[in-house]
């Protein structure tokens, strides 16, 4: 990406404030600016992906600067609109739960008008990476809830099992489930059933 300081003298202090807020360990990957004419009632906006997050900085015209998040997990949606002279970025975030199941707890709508057209396009790849691996991760944490609340067992490959542990404990029960059907205390039908839940994957 090219210089600030080059493509835009007063990008230079944004961004100065903006690495000023970032954790450690976090990284900008990528960040836009309001054009000039977008902003003439009001300092200019400043839009970042880092490695965690979404950052809006916004400057104050006396001094200072406010700074709202929206966390890669809660994005939902993103959408680019790209013009001739600029691009507007649309956001759509809610409040995830740690259980997937759950699902975003409501829902929010952010734009972000006349961005730089270069730098809109680059958060926006970002935004999209990160609600695709986000989308995935959901995905899995959903099926390991949906296991767990079925009693059944996630068996492992080989190289990520523990020597005996899932394995050794379904074993155990398929062998106490084929107990009780040869002593006639269950079905067929549900040894079937039982064995199904114990060896599904």
């Amino acid at each position: 990406m090219t210089d600030p300081a080059v493509m835009d003298e007063n990008a230079a202090r944004p961004l100065a404030d903006l690495r000023s807020v970032l954790i450690p360990g976090e990284s900008l990957e990528a960040w836009a600016i309001q054009r000039r004419l977008f902003a003439l009632t009001h300092r200019r906006l400043l839009v970042a992906a880092t490695s965690g997050r979404l950052v809006v900085l916004a400057r104050k015209l006396l001094g200072g600067f406010d700074v709202s998040t929206i966390r890669w997990q809660d994005l939902e949606e993103v959408t680019l609109h790209v013009g001739v002279i600029s691009a507007d970025l649309a956001l759509r975030a809610g409040k995830a739960t740690d259980l997937a199941s759950l699902g975003p707890q409501g829902s929010q709508r952010v734009e972000f008008q006349g961005l730089l057209k270069e730098q809109a396009q680059a958060v926006y790849r970002i935004c999209q990476a990160q609600d695709q691996a986000w989308r995935e991760k959901r995905r899995v944490r959903e099926l390991e809830e949906l296991r767990a609340r079925s009693g059944g067992i996630q068996v492992l490959s080989a190289a990520a099992a523990p020597a005996a542990g899932a394995e050794g404990d379904a074993v155990r029960r398929l062998r106490e489930a084929k107990q009780l059907l040869d002593a006639k205390l269950i079905t067929d039908a549900e040894y079937e059933a039982i064995k199904a839940k114990i060896v599904s994957p």
